[in-house]
């Protein structure tokens, strides 16, 4: 049996356009992100990429083996959409980051699904990955923790963001608004919480606020990664207090 080897678009050189009428890589990884948005992950075949671009699928296989690649390319265009402004501050670069990723993962939903499931090795990818290890160099973590503090934070901002972008997108897929969804279902959880006081509590306290729900869920997202940098804190503090020269700032 052939030894199988693991391969991505990043592992050889771009190719440039074949022909003056050909296609351009990044008219196709526009169309794949496009698509992606429009109709989702299962959308997503060489043919129908090919028709969307009136091309056939001997432009795409020019510059991309399979639908993987095209997916690595699409996620690198997104992540080129995350805002990095330099900062001196390592929370607030490392804040700015975290909530450029959230506005991307919130434009596209699909994002989420190959995080993680394909390499993140594209200029855009490390670009942000470098300035997020920057900042947290600058806070003081050191050598492995950096990659530690960088995970937490990148773990909680996808974490926290996926299932959002995955209801907004499924609410817009039928037309409804957030605010219709939460009343529909308004009488179904008023019984739902009826057996556990704390919870039917708490529901009936925000089912009278007045807090727009997209802008609630922006601070509930604040409030926990503020959570994370505060505990990134403590952590450099507490090292501070065994190692005088350690870099709390």
């Amino acid at each position: 049996m052939p030894e199988q080897r693991f391969t991505s678009v990043w592992t050889r050189e771009h190719k440039p356009r074949r022909e003056q009428q050909g296609l351009s890589r990044d008219q196709i990884v526009r169309a794949t992100v496009e698509l992606l948005d429009a109709e989702g992950m299962e959308a997503l075949s060489m043919r129908k990429l090919g028709a969307r671009l009136g091309a056939g699928a001997t432009s795409l296989y020019w510059h991309v083996a399979n639908k993987n690649e095209l997916l690595e390319l699409a996620m690198d265009e997104v992540f080129g959409e995350v805002r990095l402004p330099a900062s001196e501050s390592w929370r607030e670069t490392t804040s700015n980051i975290a909530w450029g990723l959230r506005a991307a993962i919130m434009a596209h939903p699909w994002f989420t699904f190959v995080l993680g499931s394909l390499p993140a090795l594209g200029p855009n990818a490390l670009n942000c990955s470098a300035m997020l290890c920057a900042a947290l160099s600058r806070a003081g973590f050191t050598g492995t923790d950096i990659d530690y503090a960088g995970a937490a934070v990148l773990s909680y901002t996808i974490g926290a963001t996926a299932p959002e972008a995955a209801y907004t997108s499924a609410l817009k897929s039928r037309g409804l608004t957030m605010e219709q969804a939460n009343r529909d279902l308004a009488p179904a959880v008023e019984r739902a919480t009826r057996a556990h006081p704390e919870i039917h509590a708490r529901f009936q306290e925000s089912a009278g606020s007045t807090v727009d729900p997209i802008a609630h869920r922006q601070l509930s997202f604040d409030f926990g990664l503020i959570a994370v940098l505060d505990g990134l804190a403590a952590r450099l503090s507490r090292s501070a207090d065994m190692s005088p020269n350690h870099l709390t700032n």
